[in-house]
């Protein structure tokens, strides 16, 4: 199945929208267990995801083919030097004890302002011996625009990369880097499809920071409401016809979450109509969640 689960809720208490908090031991089971049964392959993780790894090692099914893809630390300094290629190497070590496996399907540069420091090839180059040792299946990066793929593309041989893309956020598309990604043979997956849950929250939850989009958001709910299609189904189905998109990373505080996700793909032509070019931003203070003050 093209879905992937995020699991940075399993870990912290994740998401502009989340009012449960963070997911209890108990219940990552269960929706372990459920995305194992829908075909559901990728876990994307990393050590910032709070206690998350820690959870995936004491949850994961025994003998279950999840694909697991983790991050490396954040380097917060202007200069990368060799000795940040050692502590990389030792976090991703550290994660794949957590979560108990011999290797993992993917590592990726979390900020990619770290590749785009000096001396950023030396993560690159520690990444790469990973791989060559076969601790890692796939390496790459994280990213949050097209001008970030653009500069990193000619330094770098991706094989995976992750970036936003949902109903407001369509850079990707509009901007032809799915295409260009997919023409070099570059695995995609896909974040943010419900912007920490910005695309499913009611008006009336509707922080005072997104005012300035109240009246599109208005607008979309009532197109949605008149076509008798639920939010989490118009989004979900937004991305997942995305031809380029490889794996959709959903984030999900309970097992009935990821089955109203999973059962949602299951309607025929629910987009029909809808003119979602319309409802794309560009301001990247609304479609990208690090620059939000919700204070």
């Amino acid at each position: 199945m093209k879905i992937g689960l995020g699991t940075a809720q399993f870990g912290l208490n994740y998401g502009v929208s989340n009012r449960e908090g963070m997911t209890t031991q108990a219940e990552v089971s269960d929706i372990l267990k459920y995305a194992e049964e829908k075909g559901i392959t990728i876990l994307d993780t990393a050590p910032a995801y709070g206690t998350s790894e820690d959870v995936l090692g004491l949850t994961i099914p025994s003998g279950s083919s999840f694909k697991i893809v983790t991050k490396t630390p954040v380097f917060m300094k202007d200069k990368i030097e060799i000795e940040d290629s050692n502590y990389l190497v030792e976090s991703f070590h550290a994660s794949r004890k957590r979560m108990k496996r011999p290797n993992l399907y993917g590592l990726l540069v979390h900020h990619s302002v770290d590749l785009q420091k000096k001396g950023g090839h030396y993560l690159w180059a520690a990444m790469q011996s990973l791989k060559s040792e076969g601790f890692v299946q796939k390496i790459g990066v994280s990213v949050y625009s097209p001008e970030e793929v653009k500069e990193l593309l000619p330094q770098y041989p991706f094989d995976l990369v992750q970036l936003p893309f949902n109903v407001f956020d369509q850079r990707m598309a509009q901007s032809g880097t799915l295409r260009h990604l997919k023409s070099l043979g570059i695995e995609i997956h896909s974040r943010s499809i419900f912007l920490q849950g910005l695309l499913l929250m009611s008006l009336k939850e509707l922080p005072d920071y997104f005012s300035s989009i109240r009246p599109l958001i208005e607008q979309y709910q009532n197109e949605l409401e008149a076509k008798e299609i639920s939010p989490v189904s118009a989004t979900i189905n937004f991305v997942y016809r995305q031809p380029d998109i490889d794996a959709i990373i959903v984030g999900v505080n309970n097992k009935k979450h990821l089955q109203e996700i999973v059962e949602s793909l299951y309607q025929e032509d629910v987009l029909g109509g809808i003119d979602f070019d319309g409802y794309a931003i560009l301001d990247e203070a609304i479609i990208n969640p690090s620059k939000w003050n919700l204070i």
